[in-house]
């Protein structure tokens, strides 16, 4: 079986046919502001239009409001939220009642005590996605660094909700990253760009004959 791939952070019609073309499972877009890849609902609609059936339509969100959740939703045809802030629990669970759509947590990873928290969103979670946490400096992002953390703290654990591996993934390095965490899914953003927020469509390619040859 091969690896599913997230493309995330796509804002531009050759990102968005690179990434079907490619066979990517799933395709995110970024509503948050500071990101160099954000997108307004409305782009993302129309960004949404080219992507068929069968390819999850991602939302990423960073500790946001209903009322921008709801804003977003009401013009882009999302399939699932992505929560990349400090959402807990309830909060998630809160969202899936009030929006009825699954989400994904991402969880920041450094250490074997972030491993330890992730287990707290099993029950409210659908999907688990490990990041690297972001440096300590008041510009970085929650995401989208192109940084890596230690693969093997998550390797042999056994989770009850689907998951996947993201943070400084590139074509050259997915296969040992898959070997060494045992990932089946996998997200990437940085790792695809000819700079942070442009997508280079060969890049995008690369990654997902790789990911399709695991």
């Amino acid at each position: 079986m091969s690896v599913a791939a997230k493309i995330c952070g796509l804002s531009s019609e050759a990102g968005v046919a690179a990434a079907v073309a490619g066979g990517a499972a799933y395709v995110g877009f970024v509503f948050y502001p500071p990101s160099p890849r954000a997108v307004t609902p409305e782009r993302a609609a129309e960004l949404c239009r080219a992507v068929p059936a069968g390819i999850r339509r991602v939302g990423l969100f960073v500790d946001a409001d209903d009322a921008a959740l709801a804003a977003a939703l009401a013009v882009a045809p999302l399939d699932l939220l992505q929560f990349h802030g400090h959402e807990g629990p309830d909060r998630v669970a809160a969202v899936k009642s009030r929006f009825s759509l699954p989400v994904m947590k991402a969880v920041a990873i450094a250490g074997p005590d972030d491993v330890a928290a992730a287990a707290l969103y099993e029950e409210a979670a659908d999907i688990l996605l490990f990041d690297a946490k972001p440096p300590q400096r008041p510009d970085a992002l929650p995401g989208g660094n192109g940084l890596a953390f230690d693969w093997r703290l998550i390797a042999g654990h056994a989770w009850r909700r689907p998951w996947m591996l993201s943070g400084g993934l590139t074509a050259s390095l997915l296969p040992d990253a898959v070997r060494v965490s045992g990932a089946r899914a996998v997200d990437v953003s940085s790792g695809v760009e000819r700079r942070p927020g442009d997508k280079d469509p060969a890049k995008i390619r690369e990654f997902l004959d790789v990911a399709r040859s695991l």
